[in-house]
């Protein structure tokens, strides 16, 4: 799916201004809706929007698995959940913006998972994955996206997603491995972006 289209700018180069397209990347509201509920509203790239719904109610500690999921349902600019419990689910509204994920949490800091792991990953690993996040056409070409990588300790990337903000691309791949059955303990996370308290809490959340 394409995440940008060309919009007219003003570029300025060697003293001279020029008239020219420059691909940006695309951004659009979607609502997590979870038992006829809007849990979050997110500004977002318009892609994998089930994979990002999963992502964030595993990271914000609404569901605990994917077995709590009854249904799942995506819409062109929302994503609606039902979940084998609703009366467990009591949350208000909370707005994500793509630059910073937002300033509140559903999460109580103070429960937070311990990750037990044997998990060993050499530094040139770490090192090329995160070349390879940089080498992205997409980051080459807008300039103005951020890349997130979850990658087994031998180089193999379980998934790769690339969004306008750092935490929904992370909430992105937890939501892909929970999907599709991915072992998170075996794996380690690679970011285009500063890695926040945030990002780290998501990774504990994710099981990273």
């Amino acid at each position: 799916m394409k995440m940008y289209h060309e919009l007219p700018c003003i570029k300025y180069e060697d003293g001279a201004y020029a008239s020219i397209l420059h691909p940006v990347v695309d951004e659009v509201p979607v609502s997590v809706i979870v038992n006829g509920r809007t849990a979050a509203t997110m500004m977002t790239s318009p892609t994998m929007l089930k994979e990002l719904a999963v992502g964030f109610l595993l990271t914000e500690g609404l569901i605990r698995s994917t077995a709590e999921i009854e249904a799942l349902a995506e819409r062109e600019t929302s994503v609606e959940v039902i979940t084998k419990n609703p009366q467990k689910l009591l949350f208000s509204k909370k707005s994500v913006l793509s630059g910073c994920g937002g300033t509140t949490s559903f999460l109580d800091t103070r429960r937070l998972p311990k990750v037990s792991s044997d998990l060993v990953v050499a530094p040139e690993m770490i090192v090329a994955s995160v070349k390879d996040l940089l080498n992205s056409p997409l980051h080459r070409l807008t300039g103005g996206v951020h890349g997130v990588g979850l990658v087994r300790a031998d180089g193999e990337v379980v998934s790769f997603v690339e969004d306008i903000g750092r935490h929904n691309a992370l909430d992105r791949v937890i939501g892909y491995a929970a999907l599709n059955g991915v072992e998170t303990v075996g794996c380690f996370v690679v970011c285009t972006g500063r890695i926040s308290s945030e990002m780290a809490r998501k990774c504990l959340r994710g099981k990273i």
